[in-house]
């Protein structure tokens, strides 16, 4: 018997209503992308993560480690390299719906940031018409500066949106500000009810909410020359069995 495709926007709905992270314990189950790099390139790829963090282009500074030939999510570390655990930015649409707010999963693709503004996206993918996460396919094809963006402060960065009906406009900035306190912070952009949102149009009545892509530190890697491999939207986690970047 032949499964259906599943397209991207039906998986993170999935598994949005299985997150359970409430960013003021610190404490649940959020959405994860899993990596991988050889084990000779595992210590430039840490500095990499730690200055993609401290340059705010992070969701999360928490991150896990495992070794090779170990499985996470149906995925298996290939021998020889080390696999990275890192905050997917769909988590935030399993924290709005928990809080009792519908989000409708619009895309993903590349932003541009000028004088560390974000402007429009560049590129974009629609999430109803890929199987493949739009950032794991857009990391692929070189478009990326996110390095350049660290230094300079201009660049372009992957990023992704969410819609949610206006009149949780309120709702929506209380879950904002108990992400500004905790350890996932991926607002990048919040646009006006009825207006696109870094000129991806929403439907009436409803406003876009941007967030940081998951797998800017791994862009940031492999503009760098490691190679790097990625799964995005891999699955749940438990944010206690991670760590900070920092303390690496």
């Amino acid at each position: 018997m032949h499964l259906p495709l599943k397209f991207v926007n039906t998986r993170i709905e999935e598994y949005a209503m299985q997150v359970t992270y409430d960013p003021r314990e610190g404490e649940g189950l959020v959405v994860y992308n899993l990596s991988s790099v050889q084990n000779r390139d595992l210590e430039a790829a840490i500095a990499t993560m730690k200055d993609t963090f401290r340059a705010g282009l992070c969701v999360s500074g928490l991150v896990r480690f495992i070794g090779e030939n170990e499985a996470s999510g149906g995925v298996t570390v290939p021998p020889g390299h080390t696999g990275i655990v890192t905050i997917c930015s769909s988590t935030l649409d399993g924290i709005l719906f928990r809080r009792g707010i519908p989000s409708n999963p619009i895309g993903g693709g590349v932003v541009e940031i000028d004088a560390r503004i974000p402007r429009r996206f560049t590129h974009f993918i629609l999430y109803e018409h890929t199987t493949i996460d739009p950032l794991q396919a857009l990391l692929s094809q070189e478009i990326t500066s996110v390095s350049r963006m660290m230094r300079l402060g201009s660049g372009n960065i992957l990023a992704n949106i969410r819609q949610c009906h206006m009149e949780a406009e309120v709702q929506v900035g209380e879950v904002i500000d108990d992400l500004a306190g905790s350890s996932f912070t991926p607002i990048l952009d919040v646009g006006l009810p009825n207006t696109p949102a870094l000129g991806v149009t929403v439907d009436p009545q409803y406003m876009g909410i941007v967030a940081l892509g998951g797998t800017n530190p791994m862009a940031a890697i492999k503009e760098k020359g490691i190679a790097v491999a990625t799964h995005a939207i891999n699955g749940l986690m438990d944010v206690r069995g991670m760590s900070e970047i920092l303390d690496y």
